[in-house]
C-alpha cells in the first residue's frame, strides 16, 4: 500500500492567533510529541524574527528524531539562506516555497503581477533545492486561480526541483467530487506531476476538510496538512483514523502510531488549551523531567550537549565554568541529573554585575485571601516599588516584579529543592527566563522558598539586563 504523508500545522496556527499561542517551550516539546506519534512533517511557525526563530528551527530540529521539519521561506530571497542555517542539523529538513496563485491573492497578499511571480518561484525553488534536497512547493489559494496559471505555477516549481507540490483549498467550498476533479484535471493536464508528491491543505469553514481529504486521496494525493488541535482544517486525529479504518479500500496506509494516538493528542490539546492567567506570571508548559543523567565519566562534549538540550546557549567561557563545576559534584555523587545540571548552569555561567538589588519584600498569604507582594528593588541607586497581585506568594512576587521592569519574560522553567535538613532547611530555588530566544537561568538560596524564589528570579534577570535584553 502506498503511505500518507501526515503534515501538521498546529504551530502554524498559533503564530496566527487561533485562539491559543505557544511558547518557546511548549513548540519543542510539541514537536517532540508529534515526533512520537509519527507525524510525518512538522511545519513550524515562519521566520519573523531571525535569531529567536533560528534558535527555535534549531531546537526543533535537535529534539525531532523521525519526522521531517518544514520551515516556510516564502518568496523572500533573504530567507533560504536563514532557515537553512538554522535546518542543517535537523535529520530530515525541508524548505517550503509557499506563493499565493490567485488573483485576489497575488495581487494584494504577494503584490505581484503573474509574471513576475512565476519568476520569482523558480528562483526561490532553485535557491532551496541548492541548498536542500527536500523542497515544498505551495500553490496558496489555488481553487480559486486561474488553472492556466495554476499549471504554470507547478510546472515552474517542478522544474526548478520541487519535489513536493500542494495546493490549498483557502475557501473551503469545494464539495468532495469538485475536489477529486480538480486534482485530476491537474494530472491530466501537468505530465509531471506523477513524478512528485502532490500534498492537498484544506479549509474547514463548512465542514467539508476531511472529506476532501478523502477525495484527495482517491485522486493521488499523497500528503495531507492536518493539525492535532483546533484547526480550521483537515483533522489530523480524524485522518487517521478514517484511513486506519478503510485504509486497505483506499490502498493507503499512515506512518501514525495508532495505539498512542488518543494519549499524544491529549497532551498536545492540554497544552494548547492551557492559557496563561492573568494573575500568574507562569506561562502555560509542560513539565517534565528528561530521565537525563551524567556521570565523572562524562567528558566535557557530552555535557555540553546535555547543557544545549535543555536550551542553554553558553559561550566558550561559561562552558568551561559548568563542566569545572559539574567535575567537582560529579566526583561526590553517581549521577547528576538534568536539574542539578540546570543549578550548576545558573550558578556558574554568566556570573554578572547586579543591576537589580532586593531592598525589601512584603508577603501576605491565606486560605482566604489573595495573595500579594509588595517588593522595593534598588537599580542604579533608585528604589523601585512594585505590587503584585497572584494565584499564590511566588506568583505574586514575580508578577511585582514584572510590573517594577515593566516586561514579561517567558518563565520557561521554575524548580524548588531543599538542600539542608532541619529545622532551619535551606531551600534552593532555580528560575529559567528566556528573552530573545535565549534561556537565562537564576539561582537563589534561603531558608524562607519565597525569599529564594525571588533571588533566582532577579538573579535571572540580571543576566538578561547584562545582555542588554531588558527594556
Amino acid at each position: 500500500m502506498d503511505r500518507v504523508s501526515i503534515a501538521d500545522m498546529t504551530m502554524k496556527q498559533s503564530r496566527r492567533g487561533v485562539e491559543f499561542t505557544l511558547s518557546f517551550r511548549e513548540k519543542i516539546e510539541m514537536a517532540k510529541l508529534l515526533d512520537k506519534l509519527g507525524v510525518s512533517v512538522i511545519e513550524v511557525t515562519p521566520i519573523l524574527r531571525p535569531k529567536i526563530d533560528s534558535l527555535l528551527i534549531k531546537s526543533i530540529g535537535s529534539a525531532v528524531r523521525e519526522s521531517t521539519v518544514a520551515v516556510p521561506v516564502g518568496i523572500d530571497p533573504s530567507l533560504p539562506e536563514i532557515a537553512w542555517k538554522a535546518l542543517a542539523e535537523a535529520r530530515h529538513p525541508r524548505l517550503q516555497v509557499d506563493a499565493p496563485v490567485s488573483a485576489v491573492q497575488m495581487e494584494y497578499i504577494a503584490g505581484r503581477k503573474p509574471d513576475a511571480l512565476i519568476e520569482e518561484i523558480d528562483r526561490q525553488v532553485r535557491a532551496c533545492r541548492a541548498l536542500c534536497p527536500d523542497v515544498e512547493f505551495i500553490a496558496g489559494d489555488a481553487t480559486r486561480a486561474e488553472p492556466a496559471f495554476v499549471q504554470k505555477a507547478i510546472r515552474t516549481a517542478i522544474a526548478a526541483g520541487a519535489n513536493v507540490v500542494t495546493v490549498c483549498d483557502a475557501e473551503g467550498t469545494m464539495l468532495p467530487d469538485e475536489m477529486k476533479a480538480f486534482l485530476s484535471g491537474l494530472y491530466d493536464a501537468i505530465g509531471e506531476l506523477k513524478d512528485v508528491c502532490l500534498g492537498v491543505s484544506c479549509s474547514s469553514d463548512y465542514a467539508l476538510a476531511d472529506a476532501c481529504a478523502v477525495a484527495a486521496i482517491q485522486a493521488g494525493a499523497r500528503e495531507l496538512k492536518t493539525a492535532a488541535y483546533n484547526f480550521t482544517g483537515i483533522s489530523l486525529e480524524h485522518t487517521a483514523d478514517i484511513i486506519f479504518a478503510r485504509g486497505e479500500q483506499l490502498g493507503v496506509e499512515t506512518g501514525i502510531r495508532m495505539t498512542q494516538k488518543r494519549r499524544l493528542l491529549e497532551q498536545i490539546a492540554w497544552m494548547c488549551s492551557t492559557g496563561r492567567s492573568k494573575n500568574s506570571p507562569f506561562d502555560s508548559g509542560v513539565q517534565e523531567d528528561s530521565g537525563m543523567y551524567l556521570t565523572a565519566h562524562d567528558e566535557m562534549s557530552a555535557v555540553m550537549k546535555a547543557v544545549s538540550g535543555l536550551g542553554y546557549d553558553l559561550s566558550e567561557e561559561d562552558s568551561m565554568r559548568v563542566f569545572e563545576a559539574f567535575s567537582r559534584i560529579a566526583a561526590k555523587k553517581e549521577k547528576v541529573g538534568a536539574k542539578e545540571l540546570d543549578a550548576i548552569v545558573a550558578s556558574a555561567a554568566m556570573q554578572v554585575p547586579a543591576t537589580y538589588k532586593i531592598k525589601s519584600y512584603v508577603i501576605n498569604n491565606g486560605n482566604i485571601i489573595s495573595a500579594t507582594a509588595h517588593l522595593q528593588l534598588e537599580k542604579d541607586g533608585r528604589v523601585l516599588e512594585g505590587i503584585g497581585l497572584g494565584d499564590g506568594p511566588i506568583d505574586a512576587s514575580f508578577l511585582a516584579i514584572e510590573q517594577i521592569v515593566g516586561h514579561h519574560y517567558e518563565l520557561d522553567d521554575f524548580q524548588i529543592q531543599a538542600i539542608t535538613e532541619g529545622h532551619e532547611a535551606m531551600g534552593e530555588s532555580v528560575v529559567k527566563l528566556r528573552s530573545g530566544g535565549r534561556l537565562f537561568s537564576g539561582r537563589g538560596i534561603s531558608t524562607d522558598i519565597i525569599g529564594a524564589s525571588i533571588r533566582a528570579y532577579i538573579n535571572a534577570l540580571n543576566k538578561i539586563v547584562y545582555e542588554g535584553g531588558t527594556y
